[in-house]
């Protein structure tokens, strides 16, 4: 039911947004989606082998209670996606909420319970996934839920997908999904993972939106040279040669270029930050003061370092089988992320003159993940997504943000959809605490995740629900 002005108030809600504001109960709502996420990270859909159908099947039944029609797009039997639709008058386009069901794997003994308990403890829910991301995949449950629930009118329709594979599979998942079934799920807006939250003080200080992403473009370096026993030195040992052209991939400065994300998210860190750290802020790329400012970054807050270029990190490295054995070849991998608009085979090009060794071959990893322009940042959706998050915690500082990772949200940006990445608040404690994404023990506050799931039904009823 719609609430007047006057009650809004006593909601902790403002006046601005009365005519799409519902009296939603956000304790039991908030508890009913605690036990969904309880129950969704308790369904182990660790990738590889992924069993995404696992979920499907139980989110079928969750929604089919509230009345909700759903079906299945399956590549693989046991690895399906799920479409529910919450129709609109369509008097505009769609948004498409999408979460992933599929998680990352673990070292169980290094939990220090089972990873797929969904425990509560001290106000945090524990498992693999509660950050990445079935709490997603929950908050987009719950608002269609509530959608049907409270009845609401809409000029859109609401598109939820539960999409398998997102994990390094995406051929099963949003890969299949936009290539054989896009009008299913082709939307002006979409919502989906990679934002994200700071709290300070008790207090939320910054919310980060997901406007775009670096993009994964791994190579593999293979050098090759003479092989023989580990008695005699020779100036072509495979495993030195390797080594080098590591070294010179690892400490090569690639170009400092800014993007309309990150050029306004270091304007608005400025705009809230010490002196000295609004001063670096502002002159990223100030030539007299960039390498400074980046070697800064660089020692002091890597990510700053790697969403103002295109990174490269050494993360694989096999050679030899035998201590007195000079291998004939050996391999590396190079972790690159690049930036939205990096021409990829010259960067490539680049690559290789910077290792500048014809013994080293540069394989390139196949490409999954297309690239795509950032999502704008003066459009509806993303002033609504502001508006929201002011509304909900007064005097915060809203931030477009360029993830270093990667999401589904690549292959739905290249079909031309506007998409942006929501997630939790986490204090600065909870962050370095070793308990995030892929991580062991891995949590989510459980008042961080309600209001996630508050903010993104907010975010829905604003730029959806008919006047």
């Amino acid at each position: 039911m719609r609430i007047i002005s006057a009650l809004l108030l006593l909601c902790g809600v403002s006046a601005a947004s009365a005519q799409h504001t519902y009296l939603v109960d956000w304790d039991e709502a908030g508890e009913e989606a605690i036990q969904h996420l309880i129950e969704l990270v308790q369904i182990n859909t660790t990738n590889p082998p992924g069993n995404e159908t696992l979920v499907v099947e139980y989110l079928e039944g969750v929604l089919a209670a509230e009345g909700v029609e759903t079906k299945r797009y399956a590549l693989e039997d046991d690895r399906a996606n799920l479409v529910a639709r919450v129709k609109g008058n369509g008097s505009k386009r769609p948004i498409l909420i999408m979460g992933h069901t599929d998680v990352v794997g673990v070292q169980a003994d290094k939990w220090y319970a089972d990873p797929f308990s969904g425990s509560r403890d001290g106000g945090f829910i524990y498992g693999r996934g509660t950050l990445d991301d079935k709490d997603n995949l929950t908050a987009a449950l719950m608002v269609v839920k509530l959608l049907r629930r409270y009845g609401v009118e809409l000029d859109r329709d609401i598109i939820f997908l539960a999409e398998a594979g997102e994990e390094g599979t995406p051929h099963v998942g949003i890969n299949y999904m936009v290539e054989k079934h896009l009008g299913v799920i082709d939307a002006e807006y979409v919502l989906a993972e990679g934002g994200s939250g700071l709290i300070e003080d008790g207090k939320h200080k910054t919310v980060g939106i997901e406007t775009t992403e670096k993009i994964p473009r791994r190579v593999t370096l293979i050098a090759r040279g003479r092989p023989g026993h580990g008695s005699v030195p020779v100036v072509d040992n495979a495993v030195m040669i390797l080594a080098n052209a590591i070294g010179k991939a690892a400490a090569w400065q690639t170009d400092v270029r800014l993007n309309d994300t990150t050029r306004t998210y270091f304007r608005r860190m400025a705009e809230i930050s010490a002196p000295d750290d609004a001063f670096r802020y502002l002159n990223v790329e100030n030539e007299k003061f960039r390498d400074e400012i980046q070697q800064y970054f660089l020692e002091t807050f890597p990510r700053h370092y790697s969403i103002s270029r295109t990174s490269v990190v050494p993360t694989v490295i096999d050679a030899g089988f035998r201590k007195n054995v000079v291998p004939s070849e050996a391999t590396a991998i190079l972790d690159i992320r690049m930036l939205p608009d990096e021409n990829v085979e010259k960067f490539y090009e680049k690559l290789a003159a910077v290792i500048d060794d014809p013994r080293v071959e540069i394989v390139p990893e196949d490409i999954y993940r297309p690239a795509a322009p950032p999502s704008d940042i003066d459009n509806e959706m993303f002033q609504v997504l502001q508006d929201v998050a002011e509304n909900m915690y007064p005097g915060v500082t809203v931030l477009p943000i360029m993830s270093t990772g990667a999401t589904d949200m690549a292959q739905v940006r290249a079909k031309g959809m506007q998409a942006y990445g929501i997630g939790p608040a986490r204090s600065v404690e909870e962050i370095n605490s070793g308990y995030g994404a892929h991580g062991d023990n891995e949590r989510i506050a459980e008042d961080a995740f309600v209001e996630l799931v508050q903010y993104m039904w907010n975010v829905v009823i604003e730029m959806a629900a008919a006047d």
